[in-house]
């Protein structure tokens, strides 16, 4: 997986590379899906929410470019494998999940792979963590119409974030950076999430 779908499509971060070699992605998995754990696409995980494909994964983290002492807030821990990601590369990860059993289950595996610097909630990610505010970086792993400004609010100058935009079927990966000229924000391609639910994103779920 790493090398046929990840670092040959120039992901060259070494660090990175090396948690997502290191990351046994079937432990995120529904047990009937586990031989597809190494296939380069999206899964579904249940409750209508599904994990990453792996390239997207890898991309959307080496945007953020990590440091070890850096803090992370992650909206949407889904089966928790973007989670333990994050996890190998920065200091801390507070995750937000909206569906309790998703992030029940999510902290079980991540607790069995031995991380100890994740901290999770469940709640209305839109609105992010604003108590352990300013984030290095934040990452949102579902789908909003615009950029929530809870948390933009809550990224720290000299932050990135990571998130995709756009309606609920095709969307945009928008990196966006807080820097001292301003705000500077960058395509990075087509993608498609599911959506985020909250008030401030899209007010129901539709399965589609």
């Amino acid at each position: 997986m790493v090398t046929h779908h990840i670092a040959a499509r120039g992901i060259r971060d070494r660090r990175l590379l090396a948690a997502l070699a290191g990351t046994p992605r079937e432990w995120f998995l529904p047990r009937a899906l586990a031989p597809a754990a190494y296939a380069d696409e999206a899964l579904p995980i249940g409750d209508g929410q599904s994990i990453s494909q792996p390239y997207i994964v890898a991309l959307m983290t080496a945007e953020l470019r990590l440091t070890r002492r850096q803090r992370v807030l992650e909206i949407g821990t889904g089966s928790g494998y973007q989670t333990a990601i994050l996890a190998r590369l920065a200091g801390q990860v507070h995750t937000i999940e909206r569906l309790p059993r998703l992030l029940a289950d999510a902290m079980t595996r991540l607790v069995r792979l031995g991380f100890s610097n994740v901290v999770p909630r469940a709640g209305d990610g839109a609105t992010g963590w604003p108590e352990a505010a300013p984030f290095d970086a934040i990452i949102v792993t579902a789908a909003a119409p615009r950029l929530p400004a809870p948390l933009f609010a809550q990224l720290a100058p000299g932050g990135r974030m990571v998130l995709p935009v756009g309606d609920r079927w095709s969307q945009r990966l928008v990196v966006v950076a807080r820097t001292a000229r301003g705000v500077e924000t960058r395509d990075a391609g087509p993608v498609r999430f599911v959506p985020l639910v909250s008030p401030l994103a899209f007010a129901e779920d539709v399965i589609v």
